[in-house]
């Protein structure tokens, strides 16, 4: 897709997402692991609702 952006403009955006303060390292993603973690809050809300619903009835 062409940029809509002037050359001049484009140039000056793409120094400034070269610059070093603007380059993170991340982690890979990790789907698995997201999957997981959404499991055991799944889980751990439902247990807690069933306490809870045992202590008030």
């Amino acid at each position: 897709m062409p940029s809509r952006l002037n050359p001049d403009d484009q140039k000056r955006v793409d120094e400034y997402l070269s610059a070093p303060q603007h380059q993170t390292e991340r982690r890979p993603f990790r789907p698995l692991f997201l999957l997981a973690m959404v499991l055991v809050v799944v889980i751990g809300l439902g247990l807690l609702s069933r306490l809870l619903s045992r202590l008030v009835l």
